[in-house]
C-alpha cells in the first residue's frame, strides 16, 4: 500500500501463540480510513509517529505520541490521519476476560470494568504498549505477558471504572435488540428495513433512529461490521476466505476483502497468514 504521498503504508495484524487472549496490531497508514465499527474486547493504542484522529460518540480524539487512546467494548469508532503524513501505531486488543482477570487480581473494581477517559498523556504507558509488541515478536512470552499486566494494572489504577449493568430497555431499545438479534441471525440474507420493521411492529424509521441510538450506527452499517467479525473468527478456524464471504453474507471474496480490510486494517488474507492458521481440507 502507499500513501498519497508516496509514504508506504504496512500493517501487521496478528495473534501471540503465548497470550492467546491478545490481538495486535502494528502499522503505518496515510490514506487508509477506519469506517466505524466496534470490538468485542477493549483497545489500548499508542500512536508512534504522526497523528491519528479517533472518532467516538463524544467526538473526535487526536492521538499524538506519548498519548494512549483507550476504547471499551463495543464502543463505536471510526479513525483515520489527522496529519498529511498519516499515523504509525502500536494497538493492543485484550479480551473483555484479560482486563477483568487483571482487575479482579489487583483493583477493588467488580462487574465488568471499562476506562472512563478515551486519551490520556501517558508516555510511559505508551512505551509499555510497544514493548509488548517488541518481546511478543521477539518470541519472548514472559516479557510479553509481564508486560501486558503492568500496562493494564496502571491504566486500570489511573483510569479504571466499573462500566455500568444492563438497565430495563423502553420500547424502541427493545426493538433495537431485536432487531439486533434478526440480524445475526439472517446475516447471509437479511430482510430490507421495511420487513424487519414490520416484523417488529415497528416503523422503519422509528426502527433506525432506535437501531443508531442503541448501536452507535444505523443497521446497515452493524450487519457489515458483524459480517467482517463472523468472517474473522472463520478465518480463525482455518475456514478460506472465499468461503468466509459467502457464507457470512458477502457477495464474493473481494467484496469481503473490502470491508475486512477497512475495518481490521488488512486482507483477510494476510490476516490469516499471520496468525499461522492451517486451511480446513473439504
Amino acid at each position: 500500500m502507499t500513501g498519497a504521498d508516496g509514504t508506504e503504508e504496512w500493517a501487521r495484524h496478528w495473534q501471540y501463540a503465548a497470550l492467546p487472549d491478545l490481538d495486535l496490531l502494528r502499522a503505518r497508514y496515510v490514506r487508509h480510513t477506519f469506517p466505524r465499527h466496534s470490538h468485542e474486547g477493549y483497545v489500548f493504542g499508542a500512536v508512534t509517529g504522526g497523528v491519528e484522529d479517533v472518532g467516538l460518540p463524544g467526538g473526535t480524539v487526536h492521538a499524538v505520541p506519548g498519548t494512549v487512546v483507550m476504547i471499551n467494548p463495543e464502543v463505536p469508532h471510526t479513525a483515520r490521519s489527522g496529519a498529511p503524513e498519516g499515523w504509525a501505531y502500536a494497538t493492543l486488543y485484550p479480551s473483555a476476560q484479560v482486563i477483568n482477570d487483571i482487575a479482579a487480581e489487583v483493583t477493588s473494581l467488580r462487574g465488568t470494568v471499562g476506562f472512563a477517559e478515551t486519551r490520556v498523556t501517558d508516555p510511559h504507558a505508551s512505551r509499555l504498549i510497544t514493548e509488548v509488541h517488541r518481546a511478543a515478536e521477539e518470541g519472548n512470552a514472559l516479557a510479553a505477558d509481564s508486560l501486558l499486566r503492568v500496562l493494564v494494572t496502571r491504566l486500570l489504577s489511573r483510569h479504571g471504572t466499573p462500566l455500568p449493568g444492563l438497565t430495563a430497555h423502553a420500547g424502541g431499545a427493545r426493538n433495537a435488540g431485536r432487531a439486533r438479534a434478526a440480524l445475526e441471525e439472517r446475516m447471509a440474507d437479511p430482510p430490507t428495513l421495511e420487513t424487519l420493521a414490520a416484523e417488529l411492529g415497528t416503523g422503519p424509521f422509528a426502527l433506525l433512529r432506535a437501531f443508531k441510538k442503541e448501536y452507535g450506527m444505523p443497521p446497515h452499517t452493524w450487519l457489515t461490521d458483524a459480517r467482517v467479525r463472523r468472517a474473522r473468527r472463520m478465518l480463525d478456524a482455518g475456514v478460506a476466505p472465499a468461503e468466509a464471504a459467502t457464507a457470512v453474507g458477502f457477495t464474493d471474496q473481494p467484496h469481503l476483502n473490502r470491508h475486512f480490510t477497512r475495518i481490521v486494517g488488512v486482507p483477510p488474507g494476510a490476516y490469516q497468514r499471520e496468525r499461522g492458521v492451517p486451511r480446513t481440507s473439504r
